[in-house]
């Protein structure tokens, strides 16, 4: 049997992680500032993280939502201190797309609508729901678009007061920071904004923080930068840093009911306790702090590099945008320098999405190597020119 070939793939077998660090099987090592999309939050093989998983491991992996689970109600409760989120109610479930899916679902059973606003370069998933709200139509099949999706302009509160204001809307869904699409910070005056037409108008206002949340952005979830209440929080990703889990923050508003939602594995023991280790590392180990200071420490270094066009960003979750597509460059990166970067549907923005504690050493070695890329890219095209 072969693999179902949907990923264009680097040639490099990673087997083994530390801190920021991983190893292929040659040995060589490598500075991850990806993280596999943002969703190493606490470093590889973090010894805390390690030892819970392997002592829950070996005393209870799984059993059903059907029974009682101490391991969820103690995670609920940490997520609820940390994050500043205490009155919400906690759905657990596997991946940012089933979250996404759920928050869907809350906000249509809520308002009793189908019609949902979202916003260009968005990317909320690719299950059936979520992927209908993510702005890239090659990756939605006719089964996907089975309710109206507008896209409107990052930013742009004077398109969507016109379409909310018509009544049939039964959710606004946005990322705390746009990942995928390049790493569009939304200002504060314009989430603010969003609320207040969501108190006029009785949709349902759902903030996607499956990349941005969990303290990238140097804040728990983006969206606190601003002062607003989202009535649903969806957040996967860093949240088990690498065991699959997921949930949604679940405003005081939406009453449960038996059956509402429902999920085999979400929830699970070996889950809660990924879940719960991340959440003690970053409290222990102050990495809010860290995500901040680091960001703005990486950012800083980044503005002396003149081939930059634009740097975007907060905390530990910043978008380099070159006037150039940076294929090669990314490539460069890895093979050359031995650095591990991300792209964006931007063809010209770099993602850098390292670990929450991240350190100065590892930054400032990325810089130099970055510009020694350039700095190489640079000298050629003056060849090329002279020649």
């Amino acid at each position: 049997m072969n693999l179902f070939d949907v990923y264009p793939l680097f040639n490099l077998t990673p087997v083994r992680g530390e801190g920021a660090y991983i190893y292929d099987e040659k040995g060589t090592k490598y500075l991850d500032l990806y993280g596999g999309h943002a969703v190493i939050s606490v470093g590889h093989s973090h010894p805390h993280y390690v030892k819970q998983i392997q002592k829950q491991a070996s005393e209870l992996v799984f059993y059903s939502n059907s029974v009682l689970n101490p391991l969820q109600v103690e995670l609920a409760k940490k997520l609820g201190t940390l994050s500043g989120c205490k009155n919400y109610q906690l759905f657990l479930c596997n991946s940012g797309a089933e979250a996404n899916e759920n928050a869907l679902k809350l906000a249509s059973f809520q308002t009793g609508k189908t019609k949902v606003i979202a916003f260009k370069k968005a990317f909320h998933g690719r299950t059936s729901a979520a992927v209908n709200t993510t702005d890239k139509e090659s990756i939605k099949a006719p089964i996907n678009k089975t309710f109206e999706v507008e896209f409107h302009k990052w930013n742009n509160l004077e398109t969507v007061e016109e379409s909310v204001a018509k009544g049939d809307v039964c959710a606004v869904i946005l990322e705390g920071i746009q990942g995928i699409g390049g790493i569009h910070v939304p200002s504060p005056k314009f989430l603010e904004e969003l609320a207040v037409l969501r108190d006029k108008y009785g949709f349902v206002l759902i903030l996607d923080e499956i990349q941005s949340g969990y303290g990238r952005s140097g804040k728990f979830f983006a969206f606190q930068y601003a002062n607003i209440e989202p009535d649903l929080i969806t957040m996967a990703k860093g949240m088990g840093n690498g065991f699959p889990i997921a949930g949604v923050l679940i405003h005081p508003k939406f009453k449960p009911t038996y059956g509402l939602l429902g999920t085999t594995f979400g929830g699970n023991h070996l889950a809660c306790t990924a879940g719960l280790a991340v959440l003690e590392i970053i409290e222990k180990e102050n990495l809010l702090e860290n995500a901040e200071t680091m960001g703005y420490y990486l950012r800083q270094g980044l503005k002396e590099i003149p081939e930059i066009k634009e740097i975007r960003g907060l905390g530990l979750m910043t978008g380099i945008e070159f006037d150039f597509p940076i294929k090669n460059l990314r490539t460069q990166l890895l093979f050359e320098e031995k650095i591990f970067t991300g792209s964006s549907s931007n063809p010209n923005v770099l993602r850098i999405l390292p670990p929450l504690n991240i350190e100065k050493a590892a930054l400032d070695f990325f810089i130099k190597k970055l510009k020694t890329v350039l700095e190489n890219k640079r000298t050629t095209i003056e060849k090329i020119t002279v020649g």
